[in-house]
């Protein structure tokens, strides 16, 4: 049923809303007057600017009242306290004087009122608790274990557990548990070696990856060394001979102490710094010279090298290390693993390198020799090279093996199967068919 507001009762209330917010305007204004002031106020707030006084009411925000504290609950705490501590005495004194009608009253009233306090925040917190996904996989697990007992419990598997129980032969149980603690024992060494097994394996490779750091450290230190030794001040290189020895120093120093990947930074360092290519000198000064297009100019017949590696690689370890673009002409490899080497390029001119390991290695446009492959023959102790026709010129290749080696030009063939020896030319890829043994041996 609807009750139609009386229109003579609205128009009083607005006309009392409106008089209440002209006697606050004019109270707010002649407060403002009052202090001496030239503001002036206006009867009407920023919320009510501009508002007719019905909507301004509406616009006026609600007067919020102060927090009251619930004195009437800490009250009925406290006289809860005290019933308990009341119940706790009666309790006591019953005990003492033996009275168990005393006692368990005062228990049975002190009981109820703490149930009756703990029962609304044990209610809120088995709330929250509920709410949790892990409260759930905790009941479900208990529940679920208890359901399989029980189940377990009416369908009689408890009493064939308890015939299989007593029909066990207690003998042959203590001898089998003899055997699974043995076994639990070999089984413990066994983890004991699989455990040491893994620290050793761990320690090693720490202790590689510490050695490569170190050595690492170590090459760096020779590159800033050597650089600071054979340039002067304006970065052009130094003839000095006590330098040239210290160099060469170092550098056998170095290469006896590193792994092949290290000796392999090291020759690729010096060769492309020109440190290993005989340079062409000034007869009077002694300083290298420049060949008028950013480089220094190379003398292969009568030039210096600023280090002569000489036998410091005699018998080294190379093998599946980039020595591409490398000069290492005149050294002596004799016996060097060079197996699997990248070669690209390399200059090996008058190198030896009898007994050499090149199984496998990529000889792509690899010098052996200058000249034609016809006139080219190996270094000798006596004669003198000739770049032009090549005569003393090749790499001393008897008795080195080739086998696998990739790339391997018809020139390059046609040399090491001339002057490689009988031992050599079974080892070329190819095969030596129709060109001479001119090494006789």
């Amino acid at each position: 049923m609807t009750v139609n507001p009386n229109p003579s009762e609205l128009g009083g209330a607005s006309s009392r809303a409106e008089d209440r917010l002209s006697a606050r305007a004019e109270a707010t204004n002649a407060s403002t007057q009052g202090d001496g002031t030239s503001k002036r106020s206006s009867p009407s707030s920023p919320l009510t600017a501009g508002l007719p006084p019905s909507a301004a009411l509406e616009r006026v925000p609600p007067v919020v009242p102060p927090p009251r504290t619930d004195s009437s609950g800490a009250s009925q705490r406290l006289f809860a306290f005290g019933v308990i501590l009341g119940a706790i005495a009666v309790m006591l004194l019953g005990w003492v004087i033996n009275i168990p009608l005393i006692g368990l009253a005062g228990a049975g009233v002190a009981l109820f009122i703490c149930v009756n306090l703990l029962w609304k925040p044990l209610q809120h917190f088995i709330v929250q608790w509920a709410a949790e996904p892990e409260s759930a996989i905790l009941v479900a697990s208990l529940a679920g274990f208890v359901a399989l007992i029980g189940l377990l419990k009416f369908l009689g598997f408890d009493r064939l557990l308890a015939l299989w129980y007593g029909d066990l032969n207690w003998e042959a149980v203590g001898a089998l548990g003899e055997v699974f603690g043995a076994l639990g024992q070999i089984l413990i060494a066994i983890l004991a070696v699989y455990i040491a097994w893994r620290q050793y394996v761990i320690e090693k490779d720490l202790t590689i990856q510490q050695n490569t750091i170190t050595q690492q450290q170590t090459i760096d230190s020779y590159f800033q060394g050597i650089s600071e030794l054979v340039l002067d001040e304006e970065g052009l290189l130094e003839d000095w001979p006590q330098e040239r020895a210290i160099a060469e120093g170092r550098t056998a120093a170095i290469l006896s102490s590193i792994d092949a990947g290290g000796k392999a930074k090291v020759i690729r360092f010096l060769s492309r710094a020109r440190l290993l290519t005989p340079l062409k000198r000034d007869q009077r000064l002694g300083r290298a010279i420049l060949d008028g297009t950013g480089g220094y100019e190379e003398d292969r017949v009568t030039g210096i090298r600023v280090i002569d590696l000489g036998v410091m690689l005699a018998g080294a370890d190379l093998s599946g290390t980039d020595l591409r673009w490398t000069d290492l002409s005149e050294a002596n490899l004799i016996r060097a693993n060079l197996s699997r080497c990248d070669l690209v390029k390399a200059n090996f001119s008058r190198t030896i390198l009898a007994y050499a390991n090149l199984r496998g290695a990529d000889l792509q446009a690899t010098r052996f020799f200058y000249g034609r492959p016809e006139d080219a023959c190996p270094r000798t102790r006596t004669d003198p090279p000739d770049y032009r026709t090549g005569f003393c010129t090749g790499a001393v290749i008897e008795n080195a093996d080739f086998t696998g080696a990739e790339d391997m030009s018809p020139e390059q063939r046609h040399y090491c199967c001339a002057w490689g020896g009988s031992k050599t030319r079974s080892t070329i890829p190819g095969g030596c068919e129709g060109i001479p043994n001119k090494l006789g041996r």
